[in-house]
């Protein structure tokens, strides 16, 4: 401010070095509150819930189960034709 203020107008190039050091200050801030912020969001409550995987292996489980059932039928089916 006080360069703006100078009698004979202010100096670019000091102008110049204040507004690189001021937008300079900004970005450090931002740096600063993206990390804070990040380092917020890394704490999940629900991190150690196991409910999707659980219900993914349930889901497996009843594929496999209907698997067995269907390559059952098949032996049946493949021994009552070898037996004709």
């Amino acid at each position: 401010m006080d360069e703006m203020a100078n009698p004979s107008g202010p100096r670019k190039e000091l102008v110049n070095s204040h507004c690189s050091e001021f937008m300079q200050s900004v970005k450090d801030i931002q740096m600063t509150l993206r990390e804070e912020i990040k380092s917020a969001c890394e704490y999940r409550p629900f991190e150690k819930c196991d409910y999707v995987p659980r219900i993914s292996n349930e889901i497996c489980c009843k594929k496999l189960e209907y698997l067995i059932a269907q390559v059952d039928e098949m032996r049946r089916t493949i021994d009552e034709f070898n037996e004709a």
